[in-house]
């Protein structure tokens, strides 16, 4: 069993998910036949290195803000699209954008380089009385 338990593990399935896809559409900026330009570049750099800083967990909200920013910017075509486009559909696109967005708000996970640099965070919420005289 991991430590965490099984919420842990679930974090790293998606992160690694997301990162591996995001790298993937990040490694296809790069597999033009003619020269890619400046911003292709850009772009093609941003989503690779997001895309792995996800899967090892460092930096985790920032990688998948971008994530999910590329992901938005290529569907809307505010950002150019590489010709093996894994943001082709709505649907896929859509996914990867929930999954980040779910990612940057719960956090990386106990499996993660994040967690090891700031420590486990645990939340406990104190019972309020249910009578304001209680």
């Amino acid at each position: 069993m991991f430590p965490g338990g099984s919420s842990a593990t679930g974090l790293l399935l998606l992160r690694a998910a997301i990162g591996l896809i995001a790298a993937l559409q990040g490694w296809a900026y790069f597999a033009w036949r003619e020269s890619p330009k400046l911003g292709m570049l850009a772009v093609g750099i941003l989503t690779l290195l997001s895309g792995i800083v996800l899967i090892v967990g460092l930096w985790t909200v920032i990688g998948s803000a971008i994530i999910a920013c590329s992901a938005i910017g290529t569907a809307f075509a505010w950002l150019p699209a590489p010709r093996p486009n894994l943001f082709d559909t709505a649907l896929s696109t859509g996914l990867v954008i929930v999954v980040a967005v779910a990612i940057a708000l719960l956090g990386p996970g106990a499996l993660s380089i994040d967690a090891r640099r700031f420590g486990f965070r645990e939340i406990i919420i104190p019972r309020t009385p249910r009578h304001p005289n209680a």
